[in-house]
């Protein structure tokens, strides 16, 4: 989930959702087709963020749900690989947070089974 507080056009959502996904696929070896990411985009004084409430600026929140069982390698690259595609769309790295909750495969369910009862298709041990 991409959180931020000012308007961008439908190209520049997607440029966005384009630049954590494919942080995700450098850093986390994920496949390029298991893509589930979505913009949020609120009015600057319902997302208040340092002492400028109400203004409109480039602050963006990235929030991940993953698997547990990355090394600490894995997710520094994360962090590194999304500023960097950010900050090619004009965020600062500096404007940017990311939170990375994690939770055990046996905790997420897909298609009515346990994920660690299926083949994903990838290796969350990276």
């Amino acid at each position: 989930m991409i959180e931020v507080r000012r308007i961008y056009t439908p190209q520049q959502q997607v440029a966005l959702i384009d630049a954590v996904h494919g942080a995700l696929v450098a850093a986390f070896k994920i496949p390029a087709h298991d893509r589930s990411i979505r913009v949020l985009t609120y009015e600057p004084h319902a997302m208040v963020h340092g002492p400028d409430a109400g203004v409109a600026d480039s602050y963006t929140r990235v929030t991940i749900d993953c698997f547990s069982g990355r090394s600490i390698d894995a997710k520094r690259n994360l962090y590194r690989e999304i500023v960097e595609r950010l900050e090619a769309l004009d965020i600062p790295r500096d404007n940017v947070s990311i939170l990375l909750r994690e939770s055990a495969p046996e905790n997420w369910g897909l298609g009515g089974r346990a994920a660690c009862d299926l083949d994903l298709g990838f290796d969350i041990n990276v």
